[in-house]
C-alpha cells in the first residue's frame, strides 16, 4: 500500500518523478504480511529497502541470463539507493571491474563513486554526461527516477545488455533490442479477464480533477516490445526451453513485466522470519487488528 503524492518536476526534457506523504522527504509505502494458512495478519514492513533489494534482484536476474559472461563495465545512470542496490546485485551475477556512473547533480555522483570504490573496491568513475557513462559499457542500467529517454541507442555497442527502472529507452535503443527478456506477468482475475494488461500497473484516480493526471503514463505507457525483437520468458530460459542470449553481438534488454509486486510476497516472509529470530520490530497486540463481527 502506497499513498505518496505523485509530481513531476523540472523543465521539459529534464523532467522527473517526484514524490512524498505529508512532507518532501517522508514517505509511505506499507507491506501487510499475511499467513495464508490462517489468515493471520503477522507483520506490517516498510517498503523502502524491500524495494531497493527486489527491484536491482529483478535486474540481476535479467542480467545472469541476458549479459554476456565477460561483461566487466557497468555504466551506471543515477546514484540513489536504487543504484546502489543495483551494484550489489550485479555482482552477485558478474564480475564486474568498473562502473562510470553519470545524475545531473555533481556531488551526487562524486559521492557515490567515491563510497562504492571504497565499499566493493571497484574502479568507479563520476562521469559528466550520460553518453560518458554508455561509452564501453557492456551493461547499462538505468536506475534514475527521470521522466523520458534515458538510455541511448546510439551509444550501445554490439553485445551490451540494458535495464530500465526510471526512464525508457530512446527510440533508437529499442530498435536496437534483438532480445526482449520478460521476467513475468501476472495472472489475470478469473472474474475479470478485461483486465489482463501488460503495464504493470493498475491505477485508480483520487482525484480525477487533479492536473497531475493529464501527465500521467499509467495504463498508457506500458512497455512493449519493438518489432524484429525476440520475446523470452523468464520461466521458458528457467525450464531450458530457449535462451536470453545466442551469442555476443546481441543487444539484450530486460524487464520484469507485469507481475504486481509479486516478489514483495517472498521478500517480505523472508524478512519477517529473519527480524522474528533475531528479536527485532515492534509487536502489537493481535486484538488490535481481529474482530468478533462477522465481516
Amino acid at each position: 500500500m502506497k499513498s505518496d503524492v505523485l509530481t513531476e518536476t523540472g523543465a521539459p526534457g529534464h523532467r522527473t518523478h517526484e514524490k512524498h506523504c505529508v512532507r518532501p522527504g517522508l514517505f509511505c509505502g506499507l507491506v501487510l504480511l499475511l499467513d495464508a494458512r490462517t489468515g493471520e495478519p503477522v507483520a506490517l514492513l516498510n517498503d523502502g529497502l524491500l524495494q531497493h533489494l527486489r527491484v536491482g534482484a529483478d535486474s540481476a536476474i535479467g542480467a545472469r541470463f541476458g549479459a554476456r559472461e565477460d561483461a566487466r563495465v557497468l555504466g551506471l545512470l543515477g546514484s540513489g539507493g536504487m543504484a546502489r542496490s543495483h551494484v550489489e546485485a550485479f555482482l552477485a551475477v558478474r564480475p564486474l571491474e568498473r562502473i562510470q556512473v553519470y545524475s545531473p547533480t555533481r556531488s551526487h555522483r562524486e559521492r557515490f563513486a567515491a563510497q562504492t570504490r571504497e565499499l566493493h573496491g571497484l574502479d568507479v568513475v563520476a562521469v559528466d554526461d550520460p553518453e560518458a557513462a554508455h561509452r564501453g559499457a557492456d551493461l547499462v542500467a538505468d536506475c534514475t527516477d527521470a521522466v523520458g529517454d534515458v538510455v541511448l541507442g546510439r551509444r550501445l555497442r554490439p553485445g551490451t545488455h540494458v535495464t530500465c527502472i526510471g526512464g525508457r529507452p530512446d527510440a533508437e535503443a529499442l530498435q536496437r533490442f534483438d532480445v526482449w527478456l520478460r521476467l513475468g506477468s501476472a495472472s489475470v482475475p478469473s472474474s475479470a479477464p478485461q483486465w489482463a494488461t501488460d503495464d504493470e500497473y493498475v491505477t485508480y484516480r483520487a482525484r480525477p480533477e487533479a492536473a497531475v493526471w493529464d501527465r500521467h503514463q499509467h495504463g498508457r505507457g506500458a512497455r512493449r516490445p519493438p518489432r524484429g525483437a525476440r520475446v523470452v520468458r523468464l520461466d521458458a530460459v528457467l525450464a531450458g526451453h530457449a535462451r536470453a542470449r545466442d551469442d555476443d553481438t546481441e543487444v539484450t534488454f530486460s524487464e520484469r513485466g507485469n507481475i504486481q509486486g509479486a516478489q514483495f510476497h517472498a521478500i517480505a516472509a523472508l524478512v519477517y522470519k529473519r527480524a522474528r529470530e533475531r528479536g527485532l520490530g515492534h509487536e502489537i497486540p493481535r486484538e488490535w487488528l481481529l474482530q468478533d463481527i462477522r465481516d
